[in-house]
């Protein structure tokens, strides 16, 4: 499906600036849906005077009007006129008398999404609100401040107060949403209404009264231990003069606050602070924190032991007097070293994966040791991209192209300059890499049978479920005519990166 951002710039009538805006105001699509118990839709014009649908969200608490996706879609002809008034009027308008969608009566509001310029207004789309007129219910008082807060906030977006692009970007695992605790506020931060989810919330920190009637900030001073360091921020939410984020802890309970201000034409009037006890989500955070940095730890030890063992067969090497054990020993450590390679790249990040380019640039530098030290001239490059690789992938990919670039160096080019040139080919299923190299091609025309060989036919096919074919380049005029060619083709169907 295509994106918000594939659907608005399709229609060529937007710029960047706009589009993050429009972003912006979808990801806030769920409170506005949870506030107003309706469905949220994000329109923008089409150059045939038209609107398409780029963002869709339905109520968590109410019945959705649409049961199928309508984003990518074409305004309705019931709703073209009343959304193309709000556009062009930039004001809010609303349905004279209640419609009906698929046997259910609704109610439609169209409210344009404005942008503040020095010369005013300007609409750059139109959100519509559509009211389930079929499940009616007698509100309680929860489900007016709701409505109320998302008038509100429906006022702002018309008149380019909401979105705020000053307010933190980015989704927040355990980011709270309206049915997860809501405190409306005036506008000198004190609660004039609080849901029984956010009083829950601060009993649980440790607030045990009303907090109807409190100020807010002065709540939360109470609660949070005085030795504790806190957000210099939080003081600014809790009095809702600023749209943030933060998290308050006490007792062992973490609750996460988000505060909206509510405008007026530009002047503030209160704010709406969701509020969510995310205790358990922290906790979980902080385990991975410490698994992450455990799994760092341990392969920063893996790599540090890898480097012993490479020195020590370096030293043996040095000593040894026959020069068929000196070759053996070298090649030993020169494996042992590319596997280090992947486990110091891992050591370096939380993830699970690395970026294969940065490790395979240092295989190289390995293997142009091996090259100086045989009097070989070798000049590698590297064209295309390997791109990300998960750890079960990057060894025994190093360790197989470390043989067979060595091979190459050693063997090929034997004793005299050349190149080396390794290829890299990625799709989403995919990765070929082909090496080549400019020697004297495959003896008799047939594939070693060594231990070099042997290690890299079991790397490539059998951990790695891929490929491999050894051939002489035969394209005359080329400079590699002539040469070996390797090709390893390795499937990456459990792969996205």
């Amino acid at each position: 499906m295509s994106t918000l951002s594939d659907l608005v710039s399709a229609q060529g009538r937007s710029s960047e600036s706009d589009i993050e805006w429009l972003h912006r105001l979808a990801g806030d699509g769920q409170l506005l849906a949870d506030l107003s118990s309706a469905d949220i839709v994000v329109w923008v014009p089409t150059a045939d005077d038209s609107f398409i649908a780029v963002a869709h969200t339905r109520p968590g608490g109410a019945a959705t009007l649409f049961y199928r996706d309508i984003v990518g879609g074409r305004v309705r002809p019931q709703w073209q006129a009343q959304v193309r008034e709000a556009f062009q009027s930039v004001r809010i308008v609303d349905s004279s008398s209640p419609e009906w969608f698929e046997e259910t009566p609704t109610r439609v509001r169209a409210v344009p999404i404005a942008i503040r310029e020095d010369e005013g207004l300007r609409a750059i789309g139109v959100l519509t609100r559509h009211t389930n007129l079929g499940d009616v219910r007698t509100p309680s008082r929860q489900q007016i401040t709701f409505n109320d807060c998302a008038d509100d906030l429906f006022g702002m977006i018309a008149t380019g107060d909401f979105p705020d692009l000053s307010a933190p970007t980015g989704p927040r695992r355990g980011a709270p949403r309206a049915a997860d605790g809501l405190i409306r506020l005036d506008v000198d931060g004190i609660v004039t209404f609080a849901s029984p989810n956010a009083l829950s919330a601060f009993n649980r920190i440790g607030f045990a009264e009303e907090l109807e009637g409190e100020e807010l900030a002065d709540v939360t001073s109470q609660i949070l231990p005085v030795s504790r360091d806190v957000d210099e921020r939080l003081p600014i939410l809790v009095s809702g003069r600023a749209p943030w984020r933060s998290d308050i802890e006490s007792g062992g309970v973490t609750v996460s606050l988000r505060a909206i201000p509510l405008k007026d034409h530009g002047h503030r009037t209160g704010a709406i602070v969701l509020c969510r006890d995310v205790s358990e989500l922290r906790n979980q955070e902080q385990e991975l924190i410490t698994k992450d940095a455990t799994i760092r730890e341990i392969h920063h030890r893996v790599k540090n032991n890898l480097q012993t063992v490479a020195s020590l067969l370096r030293i043996q090497a040095r000593r040894t007097s026959s020069e068929e054990a000196r070759e053996s020993l070298l090649q030993a450590m020169q494996r042992v070293a590319a596997i280090a390679v992947v486990h110091d790249t891992l050591s370096e990040g939380l993830a699970q994966n690395v970026d294969f380019d940065e490790v395979f640039a240092r295989v190289l530098r390995l293997v142009a040791e091996v090259a100086a030290a045989q009097n070989t001239v070798a000049h590698t490059r590297t064209t295309g991209r390997f791109g990300t690789l998960p750890s079960e992938y990057a060894t025994p990919l190093a360790l197989a192209l470390t043989e067979i670039v060595t091979n190459a160096v050693e063997h090929g080019l034997a004793g005299r300059e050349g190149d080396v040139e390794i290829v890299a080919d990625r799709d989403d299923d995919r990765l070929e890499v082909r090496v080549r190299d400019t020697g004297s091609g495959l003896p008799d025309g047939q594939v070693g049978r060594g231990l070099g060989t042997q290690i890299v036919r079991t790397l490539i096919q059998g951990e790695l479920s891929g490929t491999i074919e050894w051939s002489t380049i035969d394209e005359p005029g080329i400079a590699f005519d002539g040469g070996t060619q390797v090709t390893i083709a390795v499937p990456l169907r459990w792969i996205r990166s």
